[in-house]
């Protein structure tokens, strides 16, 4: 088994980018969804309200990023310093984060691209931005702006089962592409659907151990096409028909990260395309 792909996110519900490498933190990959854009209230904004995210390029940079969109120019932004800390959530039952607002060009940017008052933020510290339920041992707790732990991984195995259902089924919206399911990291060369005998397992790739935590329960933003923004039903109903266990539709993998041989997880490791994946016990 080996890695295909490397996602990150750079704006919490916009474009990825595709990485050859990626540094390994505790709280995921390195400028995986530090920034988030919020409501008015504090309240993260993703393509669940606003599809249109999915033109956003968030193109990194050290220190910070420009923001990329049609009918919009080009913003530059710097990762903000100091002033006050806010408090925001990612969505509603979540703990809240101290973050750093992006500023009012950010804003007003943001404002004219969805048609309503957002904010743009940025979380400085992630290691005091702690998941609200129990870690495995030996996995960090820490995760930055993703729902639920700080890495998903994705086997294109099981998204080549899931097509075959949907050409089958005689469906007209196969084959989805594996973008709209928003991975982090891509596996190539397991079996279909052996990502759920990794949960509760340890897992080798590259440079770095991580947890398998659990099997992902999807939601609508499985169903946008990650391109166009256009709305599907898709893979929701079929996974609703042969992968519906617990009242979850389940594709992927999500992970912690863990620290191996007495140090802080992730420290210092990498996974790149191409790496071995190798799952431990």
């Amino acid at each position: 088994m080996r890695v295909a792909s490397i996602y990150t996110y750079p704006v919490k519900g916009c474009r990825r980018v595709d990485r050859d490498t990626a540094r390994v933190e505790p709280w995921g990959l390195d400028g995986d969804r530090r920034w988030l854009i919020v409501d008015e209230h504090g309240l993260g904004l993703t393509q669940r309200q606003h599809r249109e995210l999915v033109t956003v390029r968030a193109v990194p940079r050290p220190g910070g990023l420009t923001l990329d969109a049609p009918g919009l120019a080009p913003l530059d932004l710097a990762e903000p310093g100091g002033g006050e800390a806010i408090q925001v959530r990612v969505f509603r039952g979540r703990p809240p984060a101290p973050v750093r607002a992006a500023g009012p060009e950010a804003d007003d940017w943001l404002h004219r691209l969805l048609g309503r008052p957002a904010r743009l933020v940025w979380l400085g510290d992630p290691a005091g931005h702690l998941v609200p339920w129990p870690v495995a041992a030996g996995a960090g707790a820490e995760v930055s702006f993703a729902d639920g732990t700080p890495l998903l991984l994705a086997n294109t195995a099981s998204l080549d089962a899931l097509n075959d259902w949907l050409l089958e089924s005689g469906s007209t919206e196969g084959p989805l592409p594996m973008t709209q399911f928003r991975p982090n990291l891509v596996v190539s060369g397991a079996a279909p659907w052996a990502e759920g005998e990794w949960v509760g397992r340890r897992i080798r790739i590259g440079g770095a151990v991580f947890h398998g935590a659990n099997e992902c329960g999807r939601c609508l933003v499985a169903t946008i096409d990650q391109e166009t923004g256009e709305r599907g039903r898709e893979p929701l109903w079929m996974l609703a028909a042969r992968r519906n266990i617990g009242q979850k539709l389940l594709f992927g993998l999500q992970m912690t990260v863990r620290a191996e041989a007495g140090g802080p997880p992730g420290e210092g490791r990498t996974v790149s395309v191409g790496d071995t994946v190798e799952v431990l016990d």
